[in-house]
């Protein structure tokens, strides 16, 4: 196969604003530019195709009977009606491989097409649900002894990834954004697994110049306002910074979710200006000093690199993907709990130096992930394993 790889991509987000809507679109955009082959399907407010060079687009409507699943996401069950459109288009693109981004319906559809017309599949994991599933069972049953929740929380962790395993058994090749996931694919699932990681628009999200008027620290987070990112969090850390006498600081929260009404009650130095997108989320970055991430749920966590390309230092859980992009004390740092975030943010605000130096050590590593080198490396890695997609009859 010495011609470009002609690649169906079905995902789950594509306009939504998440992770996985944009490496979505970059990856298309990325497909555009270099005149590769490229077969988009996901959702959208009409159905229709459309031919823009090299990438054909089948957006499909989800119908009346989807339900939501977070915010700004859904389902749609009955999505099977398309398959004749899809075999169509598929008929017409003749794609070499189908790459699905998880278990959502359009990862669904995706698999199903791949089965039925027999063309090699690729899964890539980009959310943790079975940790999602664990959260919002123990925050739904909150009224439960503490023995009995974290018995029952972890009941579902445990049977949702032993649902998902079956799922990624499906593809011959399966992607993870950092290597605790690739190893964990490659175990459970016993095929072949590589890294896929995310990028950042270097020119979107850049530093800008000081302000010299005086203002607050600010303590920044972009993400969902949802249980599995652990945002509840940030009352402890404000709390524990209070107890310490430290007051010049707010805290600046960009997202939307459950859990906002909650956070707009317990926290006192707060901004929440909702979901903002492109230039007004770059603003939005600009403005902070110090980027926070609570969330242990996280497999890469995009907007760490969108953080990092704002030159801000970078504070994260220990656990999950984040903590593999932080060098720490270098470009960021790691903390355990409520107190050790507040720790590490009371060093930042008490040594502007220090907090100057991560934030440069961050912009520097964020200028290694462009979107190119990562689609780069994806279609490499879809040469590299053609033995394990095409294997002879």
């Amino acid at each position: 196969m010495n011609s470009p790889i002609r690649v169906a991509f079905f995902t789950d987000s594509f306009f939504e604003p998440n992770g996985v809507a944009s490496l979505s679109r970059e990856f298309a955009a990325y497909a555009k530019r270099r005149n590769y082959p490229f077969l988009c399907i996901h959702s959208g407010s009409s159905t229709q195709i459309t031919v823009d060079g090299s990438v054909h687009t089948v957006e499909l409507r989800r119908g009346p009977l989807s339900f939501r699943l977070d915010q700004d996401l859904y389902c749609d069950p009955l999505l099977t009606r398309y398959l004749p459109l899809l075999k169509k288009a598929f008929r017409d693109f003749s794609p070499d491989l189908v790459h699905i981004t998880g278990p959502g319906d359009m990862g669904i559809l995706g698999a199903l097409v791949a089965n039925r017309m027999k063309i090699p599949l690729v899964a890539s994991w980009h959310t943790n649900l079975h940790e999602y599933a664990g959260r919002r069972v123990r925050k739904s049953c909150a009224f439960l002894p503490d023995r009995a929740l974290k018995s029952l929380g972890d009941c579902a962790e445990r049977n949702s990834l032993t649902a998902l395993m079956r799922f990624y058994r499906i593809p011959r090749l399966t992607m993870a954004p950092n290597p605790q996931l690739v190893t964990l694919l490659e175990n459970r699932t016993g095929k072949p697994s590589f890294l896929m990681q995310h990028g950042v628009d270097l020119n979107r999200f850049h530093p800008v110049p000081a302000n010299p008027t005086e203002h607050p620290f600010t303590i920044g987070y972009v993400g969902r306002l949802t249980p599995e990112k652990n945002v509840r969090l940030f009352a402890a850390i404000e709390d524990s910074l209070l107890r310490r006498g430290i007051t010049n600081f707010r805290l600046l929260l960009v997202g939307d979710g459950s859990e906002r009404a909650w956070l707009a009650q317990n926290l006192k130095n707060i901004e929440m200006p909702g979901v903002l997108r492109a230039d007004a989320l770059a603003k939005a970055y600009a403005s902070m000093d110090a980027f926070v991430f609570p969330s242990e749920t996280d497999t890469f966590g995009l907007v760490i690199l969108e953080a990092m390309a704002t030159g801000l230092p970078v504070i994260v859980a220990r656990g999950g993907g984040p903590q593999f992009q932080i060098v720490p004390g270098v470009n960021g740092l790691i903390a355990s709990d409520a107190t050790d975030f507040a720790t590490q943010i009371r060093k930042l605000i008490e040594d502007p130096t220090l907090c100057l130096a991560m934030g440069q050590a961050a912009r520097n590593h964020a200028c290694l992930n462009s979107w190119d080198g990562v689609f780069d490396h994806i279609y490499a890695s879809y040469r590299l394993h053609e033995a394990a997609l095409y294997p002879p009859t």
